[in-house]
């Protein structure tokens, strides 16, 4: 093994016995011809794309990463696409006023489940790419092997994590449903934060449960937990239940601009000086009135926070 090898091992350091036993499992399944654990063959790679020679010379290390990327598939593969989306509908009702009674149109917006398994085969047909590659290969590298740890802990836990959304590239975020961020601003892996091979999200929930409601009690579960461990996983829920799935590594940038936990020790801070100079700015107007008998009728009244101001922040993927 090269210095580099030994470097990039040491890097993984907890990998042990993962190395050994998927080098037997990753050879395999590159014979068989397949990424997925899915014969669909949209999601294999032909055996003649792959080298085998070098895959024979490749060290312990490389083989480690081929089989993260193959569990995180695997628990990709393993869930539900399945949201509930708001769409707005049109009713007629009558109403009376000023004794008439009147038809009217009036928009309710009703809940309704969207089945989104489509559109990430549909981006990665578009890209040129396996749903597999397409999927976990859009993904950071380290990421990567941070959130396989983070899952794999949460395996062992017995909470049954699934992914459902992981790489996205700028068509797929077009595609996506509900609040989102422009279609190149995704830290799933829009354009702006470079695209693929850079995605820094991943959306997680777990398989537990008959229902659906069972696995949105047993997601709930998970999520905690994540909040209670994320120093220990590397991952965080920056938006935390506005956006309940959607984790990110917690050395990011996206965790550390939107998180709600890391951003109330800085408003504690500034509340003593934006205290004071409201206090200092009042007495000013006092004297101004003071002075002048004629604005003693219009003192000035504390300005109030626009709507906009005063409007929680809305989540952004």
């Amino acid at each position: 093994m090269s210095l580099v090898g030994v470097h990039y091992c040491c890097v993984f350091g907890g990998f042990g016995m993962l190395l050994y036993a998927g080098a037997a499992l990753a050879q395999a399944d590159m014979t068989a011809g397949s990424i997925g654990t899915n014969s669909v063959e949209t999601n294999s790679v032909e055996t003649s794309s792959i080298d085998m020679s070098a895959v024979d010379r490749a060290d312990e290390c490389m083989v480690a990463q081929v089989c993260i990327d193959r569990y995180l598939w695997s628990l990709y593969e393993r869930t539900r696409k399945i949201d509930t989306i708001k769409v707005p509908e049109q009713i007629r009702v009558t109403v009376k006023r000023k004794g008439k009674t009147r038809i009217v149109t009036k928009t309710i917006t009703k809940l309704v489940d969207e089945d989104f398994t489509w559109k990430d085969p549909k981006a990665a047909e578009r890209a040129g790419r396996s749903p597999a590659d397409y999927v976990i290969g859009g993904m950071n590298p380290i990421f990567r092997v941070t959130l396989y740890h983070a899952l794999r802990a949460l395996d062992d836990a017995g909470l049954m994590p699934g992914i459902t959304s992981a790489f996205r590239d700028d068509y797929r975020q077009t595609i996506a449903s509900g609040q989102k961020a422009q279609s190149d601003r995704s830290y799933h892996g829009g354009s702006f934060r470079g695209g693929y091979g850079h995605g820094l999200a991943a959306d997680i929930v777990s398989v537990r449960g008959e229902t659906r409601a069972e696995r949105w009690v047993s997601s709930e579960q998970l999520w905690k937990w994540v909040d209670t461990h994320e120093k220990e996983l590397g991952i965080g829920r920056p938006y935390l239940d506005r956006d309940a799935p959607h984790v990110a590594p917690i050395d990011g940038k996206e965790y550390a601009v939107h998180h709600v936990a890391s951003n109330k020790p800085n408003n504690t801070l500034n509340k003593p000086n934006k205290t004071k100079h409201a206090e200092s700015k009042a007495k000013g107007h006092q004297q101004v009135a003071l002075r002048n008998d004629h604005s003693m009728s219009k003192r000035p009244r504390a300005s109030r926070p626009s709507r906009a101001q005063s409007r929680p922040q809305t989540h952004s993927t």
